[in-house]
Order: structure tokens, then sequence, then C-alpha cells
């Protein structure tokens, strides 16, 4: 038999109904003939520029099609025969995904359980998108990284094709940004190179975070001599200059073509854990006295599983931070190497070894340098205020402040 307060109570939850959210103005359905325009109609402008310069990226795409083809059906230069493909897959999936979420915003927000437990990803993403000045560099991000797949369509010429224009041409309509010593196209070779420079700084950051993690977790989950040696070793890197030591190994086991490439990501990567290490360090020591690990043991599991299923999980927040803030600087880095002429080798273009070759003409060819240098900086930037941004979100103590 049904007593009345149970039959009280399941009437009340029969009662309880989804909150639905209004939805956009009409307005907003403008995005799915150009994603960006409805957030713009309707107030969101940093969604709406974000989303219209990740479009325009598309559209301008658009306009290399036919050179694409003619690149497909080409012999092309060594190391670049798969760039074509990855650039139709980077443009069917941008696309994609950007009518995909301007179609999302128009319909509107979906009902919502009032009883259902929030998801913590939807916590931080409502805490993100607060910070309008992270969510531009996040669009910002996007864009460089699309205009960086989407360098088969976009450049005109092959990046390390010679005599394609007159000898230290300046910008101009056929020649977005002149040309070099050689009759290189400088616009041609800033698309390919941030292929190379933002890989190495993807790359780089993420050896360095998964060194700074081992260390970081193993050193602060044992303790003992084991931490302070790891963590003198730690000291020890940290003390040195980055730049000279960078210079010292890079000297020392100079390679050429592709190895040379691995051997600055691999270097980069090497030298640049330990601040990663000696933060998942403080939040180890602080986690492992938590209830949870004293029910993992109580429970008889290793301390290999306890490390990976339940500290570095939570130790992620700010390795992510650290490492959308390392990239840029990882950028920088990579740049001041090519500058010195301890990069990528030649005729290899990245954003630092156009710079160094434009050095010599910084008078008379002020384009060579002006225009990846400027990248440079946008990258930076632009990482820099993602990190900014990603760091209000996920850390509990800065949710509240505006």
């Amino acid at each position: 038999m049904t007593s009345p307060s149970d039959a009280g109570m399941k009437t009340q939850k029969t009662n309880k109904v989804a909150v639905q959210l209004p939805p956009p103005p009409p307005q907003a359905w403008a995005g799915a003939l150009l994603p960006g325009l409805g957030h713009l109609l309707t107030g969101r402008a940093v969604d709406g520029v974000g989303l219209l310069l990740n479009t325009g990226v598309l559209v301008w795409a658009l306009f290399g099609v036919g050179r694409l083809m003619e690149r497909l059906g080409a012999p092309g230069t060594p190391g670049f025969a798969w760039h074509p493909y990855v650039a139709i897959l980077a443009f069917l999936g941008a696309g994609a995904l950007l009518w995909r979420r301007a179609v999302t915003y128009a319909k509107g927000p979906r009902p919502r359980d009032p009883d259902a437990p929030e998801r913590q990803l939807d916590i931080i993403g409502r805490q993100f998108v607060k910070n309008r000045v992270g969510v531009m560099g996040g669009y910002c991000v996007i864009a460089m990284i699309l205009m960086a797949l989407l360098a088969p369509f976009i450049a005109p010429f092959d990046p390390d094709a010679i005599d394609v224009g007159e000898k230290l041409a300046g910008p101009s309509w056929g020649y977005l940004m002149g040309t070099d010593e050689f009759r290189r196209d400088i616009f041609s070779r800033v698309m390919y190179g941030g292929r190379i420079s933002l890989s190495i700084g993807f790359i780089a950051v993420f050896l360095a975070g998964t060194i700074g993690t081992t260390v970081g977790a193993i050193a602060g989950f044992y303790g003992g001599w084991l931490d302070k040696l790891l963590m003198w070793f730690t000291d020890m890197i940290i003390s040195l200059p980055r730049l000279v030591l960078l210079l010292a190994i890079v000297g020392f086991f100079r390679a050429a073509g592709a190895q040379s490439l691995f051997l600055i990501v691999f270097i980069l990567g090497l030298t640049g854990w330990m601040g990663i290490a000696r933060i998942v360090r403080s939040q180890v020591l602080s986690l492992k006295e938590q209830e949870f690990v004293q029910a993992s043991r109580a429970l008889g599991l290793t301390s290999g599983r306890i490390i990976l299923r339940h500290l570095v999980p939570n130790t992620l927040a700010p390795i992510i931070v650290y490492g959308s803030l390392a990239i840029g600087s990882t950028i920088l880095v990579e740049a001041s190497l090519s500058f010195l002429g301890l990069g990528v080798p030649p005729p290899t273009a990245t954003w630092g070894s156009i710079v160094n070759e434009g050095r010599e003409h910084l008078r008379s060819a002020w384009w060579i340098t002006l225009f990846p240098g400027l990248m440079i900086v946008f990258a930076v930037m632009s990482f820099n205020l993602l990190g900014d941004g990603l760091r209000d979100a996920l850390d509990p103590k800065l949710r509240g402040r505006e």
C-alpha cells in the first residue's frame, strides 16, 4: 500500500518540468547563411566577430580551389605532397563545425532538467565565455590554425619556388607580402611556415607536459629521497639559462633536413618541462592526503593506478592553462633559434627563419621581416589571451571575479 507521503512525493516529481530558456531572436537564423552573422545581429559581438573571422578564412580558401586541384595532380615539392589532402579535410571539418555552431545557436538552448546535476565541463564552459577577451583569443587561435591548415588553398605559390616574381618586390596585389632576394613569395612562405611553427609549439609543449607531469606526479606521490632527487634535478635544469642551453645542445647535435626539425622539437620539449613538474608536484602533495586516495589504497589499488586514474586527472586544470601559455612562448623560442641561424635549416620556412632571412634587408626590404614578425606577435598574444581565459575558468578561486 502506498503511503500518503510517497504519493505526495510522486506528485511533486511529476509536476516538475524541464526549464526552457527563451530562444534567441529570429535574426539568429542569419547564421545559417553565414556563420557568425546571427550572433552579430543578436548582440553577441565577440562570438559574431570570431565566427565571421573563421568563416572569412573558409570563404577565402574557396577562391583557391582551382589552385588546389592543380597541386593534387602535380608532383609538388618533396615533403609537401600530403598537404593538399590535409587542407581538404580541414576545410570540410571546419565548415561543418561552424555551420553546426550557427544552427545550434539559432535553435536555442535545450530544455534543462532542474534536478539533473550540472556537469563540471558545463560549469567551466559557462565561466570561460564570461571572459570575452579569452574567448576572442580562442577564436584567433582557431583562425590562425585554420589558415595554416588551408595553406594549399590560400597560398598562391609553392613556398620554396624561386623566380615567381621580381627580386625584393614590395607588397602588391600579386604578392601580398612582397618577395625576397630569391624571388620567392613571402605570403606563401608565411602561410606554410605557420604549419611548421605551430606544429613545433604544440608537439614540444605536449612532450614537455608529458615529462613534467610524470616527474611531478612521481615526486609528489612517493616523496622521500626520490622527491628530493627529482626536485634537485629540476632545480638544476631551471637554474640554467634556457636559451644558452638550447644553443649549446642544438650546436652540438647539429643535423640537416627533417632530422633537424625533430631535433628542435625534442630539445624544446626536454628544456620546457620543469615548470609543469613543479605545478603537478604541488597538486599531488595536496591530493594524496585526500579521502578518495586513502580509500583507493584501502581497496588495494597499486600506486601506478592511483597516480594515473585518480591523481593525474585532478591536476589537468593547471596543466592545460600552463600548456596554453607555453605554446606561445615555445613559438617565440623557436623563432629566436631560427633568427640566430640554429633553427630549422633552409629552405624550410618557419616564421623565425623568414625573419632571419630578412635581417640583411631591413632597410631596403622591410616586408620580409615585418609580416612573419607580426604573425609571431599575433600567435603569442592569442595563446596568452586564451590561457588567461582558461585560467579564470578552471580556477575555482577566480570564477566569481569580474
